[in-house]
């Protein structure tokens, strides 16, 4: 199931799919650093890249020369297991990819909305485009922090802004968040949308058969013809 700007790939579990992701992503970065001397790869939180980033955290490659962040934080203290930058540091920043640069969007504001000049700035030292994005999609059809129903969503969608990152108070998940807006997350020379199980499937087969971005914020992702998208889809977490 491909085209030129979205492929599907299928694997026959997630620990089939973790090590072929690995292995193109360790391409992709060190590619970046050969070619523009330094390498940029933002990232998405949740349970489903825990092994991935295991697996990288160990990888042989100049990580001294990669600039890592990501897609979106929950706003709550770095320490926090439900921060996206704690779960980062526990799972990837570490042994061999320790020593790459992270830039974390949680700043010391005490809200999310105080906290988006401070946070756009940071985002501006991300090395960009970026040499890969990697989301992660919910079962409502969000990615990175675009919920449906938030009241932020169609501003965060506007590819005719120029802000990078808003705040953004999901109507059902828990926290408040700050997201990369998608002119951001399309900022990016490839993306990959790591899926796993038959639930996550129907989604995905939901999302593309509909248009409406804000009833499924994923559809932005999948939709676009700017940015090749690669969907990676395991049946099991075996």
């Amino acid at each position: 199931m491909t085209d030129f700007h979205r492929e599907f790939k299928v694997f026959e579990d997630a620990a089939d799919l973790t090590r072929q992701m690995a292995k193109l992503i360790l391409h992709l970065l060190n590619e970046g650093i050969q070619r523009r001397g330094r390498a940029s790869l933002v990232v998405s939180g949740g349970t489903t890249p825990v092994a991935l980033f295991e697996v990288l955290s160990g990888a042989d490659l100049t990580w001294e020369k990669v600039v890592i962040s990501l897609a979106d934080e929950r706003w709550v203290d770095t320490g926090s297991p439900d921060s996206n930058e704690y779960m980062v540091r526990t799972h990837l920043l570490k042994n061999k990819a320790a020593a790459a640069r992270f830039i974390g969007l949680k700043t010391l504001d005490g809200t999310v909305g105080a906290g988006e000049a401070a946070c756009a700035t940071r985002i501006r030292q991300i090395p960009a485009p970026h040499d890969l994005l990697i989301l992660g999609m919910g079962d409502d059809g969000h990615t990175a922090s675009l919920f449906p129903g938030a009241a932020a969503l169609r501003g965060a969608l506007d590819m005719t802004s120029d802000i990078i990152c808003m705040a953004v108070s999901p109507p059902a998940a828990p926290h408040d968040r700050m997201t990369l807006t998608l002119p951001a997350l399309l900022n990016s020379r490839r993306i990959f949308v790591h899926i796993v199980g038959e639930k996550k499937r129907q989604v995905y087969e939901t999302a593309i058969a509909g248009e409406s971005p804000e009833e499924m914020p994923i559809r932005a992702i999948l939709g676009q013809k700017k940015v090749p998208v690669t969907i990676w889809w395991a049946p099991t977490s075996g």
